[in-house]
């Protein structure tokens, strides 16, 4: 059976290889931060400015946060070998909760071992069959996956269009034969991650009151460094308190690690608790990442700089590159995809960028739409003015070398 599965696989691969849509792995052989060391598969590494991580702070190889897991090793050990019903639950797994909660305003909050396992859990628990779900048509991909784990009807609105919210929701008042739904929440990403736009999250709280329906927000390309104190784009449209459920990661500004959580109202939190099955079937986090992790909310609790480092960065980079006549997509999140729309065009400049000194990925179809092939490139507070330079500098060079 596997020798004709094996031929279906490779012509398959094959035709990925040939449309240029083929996703080669590249090896760090370094900490991440914002230079590091890194080659294509294959070939020996060398040092490079790195233009890719979600690592926004430049958390991931702070010596605090090194110092703090270093710690949590030898006073708990390296994992739990459990899940937190039976006996995986330490101390510290409690106080990053209550420190995510104080953080973002919350009442409760519940750790899984990434965002996408939180995802996973939210829907089934809490919306059954008489229930709507309506998502954002570019909601992350685990959103969609958790979506489908539930019985409850599906509805999808065009990307940020307020209009269509509206006709989803009124689209819900016809189940139950006509005695609509019983339950229904808004779900969105904070942060779309593949074009760096925004949720319009005071227009979906408005529909969300005028309607009775929940609101959520997967705000991982937000949390640590958008809003007034950092507490995501919810803060920053000042809309927090109308949001009823938050999801977000602790692996890209929050020390770069691993680590989701769902933070919200009690009742909801303790629901999860007794039936989210990636939280009752999965091992906990392990206590290294958990103390790093405090340690992180530590550091953005405690100084502006970080963030405002950031965002000073995300505006030269745009501003230079459009003085070098790049296609960006507008927006003031430090996510700036240069635009190419042809997938092959894309991944060489990709790969002369490397060349160039400056490590960036080109992503194509299936992730983005057909013709709206990018490098995203991910600015962080790690970088100097003069590494943003060297980057815009290593566009215009990569563009020259592959264009001719």
């Amino acid at each position: 059976m596997y020798t004709d599965l094996k031929d279906q696989l490779t012509a398959e691969l094959a035709e990925i290889e040939q449309a240029g849509t083929f996703k080669h792995e590249r090896i760090i052989s370094t900490p991440q931060s914002g230079r590091i060391t890194a080659a294509p598969m294959g070939r020996g590494g060398t040092e490079v400015l790195n233009f890719c991580a979600n690592n926004y702070l430049g958390l991931a190889d702070h010596p605090d946060l090194v110092a703090a897991a270093k710690k949590a090793l030898d006073d708990r050990g390296f994992g739990m070998a459990s899940v937190r019903f039976i006996c995986g639950t330490q101390d510290l797994h409690l106080q990053l909760e209550r420190e995510v909660s104080a953080f973002l305003g919350t009442e409760e909050t519940i750790l899984f071992s990434s965002c996408f396992d939180a995802n996973g859990a939210v829907f089934e628990p809490l919306f059954g069959k008489d229930d709507a779900i309506i998502s954002d048509a570019l909601n992350h991909a685990s959103l969609i996956d958790g979506i489908r784990l539930s019985k409850a009807a599906r509805y999808r609105y065009r990307n940020a269009d307020l209009e269509d919210l509206r006709a989803q929701l009124e689209a819900t008042r016809a189940q139950n034969d006509g005695a609509g739904a019983r339950r229904t929440i808004i779900v969105t990403d904070g942060v779309f991650s593949m074009d760096g736009y925004l949720a319009p999250l005071p227009g979906i709280c408005d529909l969300a009151d005028e309607y009775g329906a929940l609101v959520m927000v997967d705000d991982s390309h937000a949390v640590g460094f958008m809003g007034a104190t950092g507490a995501g784009t919810p803060e920053h449209f000042g809309v927090s308190e109308r949001v009823d459920i938050y999801t977000g990661t602790f692996g890209k500004a929050l020390g770069g690690a691993s680590g989701g959580y769902v933070s919200a109202r009690a009742e909801i939190v303790a629901m999860l608790r007794q039936k989210g099955r990636p939280y009752l079937f999965s091992n906990s986090l392990a206590p290294a990442i958990v103390a790093a992790t405090l340690t992180a909310l530590e550091l953005v609790a405690g100084s502006a700089e970080l963030r405002t480092k950031l965002f000073d960065n995300a505006e030269l980079f745009r501003r230079r590159m459009s003085e070098e006549d790049f296609e960006l997509l507008p927006g003031e999140h430090a996510i700036v995809p240069v635009m190419f729309g042809d997938a092959a065009l894309a991944g060489k400049v990709a790969d002369a960028m490397l060349d160039n000194g400056v490590f960036v990925t080109a992503f194509s179809y299936p992730v983005v739409p057909q013709g709206k092939a990018r490098i995203r490139v991910q600015l962080s507070a790690a970088h100097t003015e003069a590494d943003v330079e060297a980057a815009v500098q290593a566009f215009v060079a990569s563009r020259a070398a592959v264009q001719g």
